[in-house]
């Protein structure tokens, strides 16, 4: 049903838009819209970013036959009620994990993984010989990664203090008993590549385990983190990448000792404002979410190094970054909406441009190959 309302155009109370419904075909599906007709193709554009994954310059939208213009509106376009519009994407030009498939047009789709990643069929779980355990409490690295695993050997518990690493990744395991605090002097745990789900964790268990330094949980199906992270304060390194998570709990920003948090490839629309209380960050990894734009507390990150926001739809960063975050030398906005243009528009580029140019000096140094370019920065166009 057409809905009337006001123009979206200069707002002089004159015409007035209508609201249609568009169908664009896209990757096998089609995705309804629902626009004012009197929206240019570039806002349409924009709406299209979220639900596909491909950045607006990216598209390329065609309604019978013809490439529609951004300036020109759908009206003018003779775009109707209903008409059907196809999207071509121009590759290398997808934020997040690129376009989006039809069946994983759902949060709650199982992502797959590599078969390489995924347990085998029909394979009986790995039991614990006497051997195996004795192992573990003389080195206190307990691995059990690739075991067909379902559930956490007791035997494991029984390591106790003796336990400083546990490895678990790419089993089948959909949760972590709260009997895990009996490895009290544990400093790494990595859960990579398993089936771990929100609520699976017992985070207010694992905030009691005082040692622990680094958390992995890449490759698993967890859609939000709750607000018990910012119990975890003896935390160093999360990685939380290949993901569902659509946001961060402004509850992060009490991980004060935090220096590298991986958030890559997931669905993020926005960070926290309270990012910038995570004062030790050294290494930041937004790549592949659904980023439009940053916090400006984000340049309170003094020691911080390196920041990777490839595959994104941000055209802007925030306005102090380059002069605020002295230790940066390492910015990767391949992918982005940013040019070169604007970044060298914001106060402290030359600083950060000489301190990136010092370390690929020091990387030819090494042999390392290295472009004298700013390689890291914006796409050129």
């Amino acid at each position: 049903m057409e809905k009337e309302g006001k123009s979206d155009g200069d707002g002089d109370g004159g015409d007035r838009s209508t609201i249609i419904k568009v169908n664009v075909k896209f990757a096998g599906r089609s995705i309804p819209v629902e626009i004012s007709d009197e929206s240019t193709v570039k806002h349409l554009k924009s709406l299209l970013q979220p639900l596909t994954n491909v950045l607006p310059r990216g598209q390329k939208l065609i309604f019978k036959g013809k490439v529609l213009v951004d300036e020109m509106t759908l009206k003018s376009l003779e775009v109707g009620n209903g008409a059907k519009i196809m999207l071509m994407a121009s590759q290398g030009l997808h934020q997040g994990d690129g376009p989006l498939r039809k069946e994983a047009s759902n949060l709650s789709t199982v992502r797959r993984r590599p078969e390489a990643m995924r347990p085998k069929r029909d394979v009986p779980e790995v039991p614990v010989v006497k051997s195996q355990l004795e192992r573990w409490k003389a080195t206190g690295v307990v691995a059990l990664s690739g075991c067909n695993l379902k559930t956490l050997p007791d035997e494991v518990l029984t390591c106790g203090s003796s336990a400083r690493v546990l490895d678990l990744s790419h089993n089948s395991l959909q949760y972590l008993p709260s009997s895990i605090n009996s490895l009290s002097s544990l400093q790494k745990l990595i859960l990579n590549g398993n089936e771990i789900m929100d609520n699976s964790l017992s985070w207010e268990e694992l905030a009691s385990l005082k040692s622990l330094m680094f958390i992995s949980l890449n490759q698993n199906h967890i859609a939000t983190l709750p607000c018990e992270i910012g119990t975890l304060t003896s935390l160093r390194q999360l990685h939380i990448a290949h993901n569902y998570l659509t946001d961060l709990p402004s509850e992060i920003g009490q991980l004060t000792g935090l220096e590298v948090l991986k958030v890559n490839n997931n669905r993020i629309h926005s960070i926290p404002e309270s990012i910038g209380g995570c004062a030790s960050l050294i290494e930041v990894d937004l790549s592949s979410n659904l980023l439009l734009e940053l916090p400006e507390t984000i340049s309170k990150l003094k020691d911080l190094k390196a920041l990777y926001l490839r595959n994104n739809g941000l055209k802007s960063l925030p306005s102090s970054i380059f002069k605020q975050c002295c230790e940066l030398s390492i910015l990767d906005l391949h992918g982005t909406e940013i040019t070169m243009d604007v970044i060298c528009q914001i106060e402290g580029w030359e600083n950060f441009d000489e301190r990136r140019r010092s370390k690929h000096q020091k990387q030819l140094d090494f042999r390392v190959s290295s472009s004298g370019k700013f390689d890291e920065g914006a796409d050129k166009s």
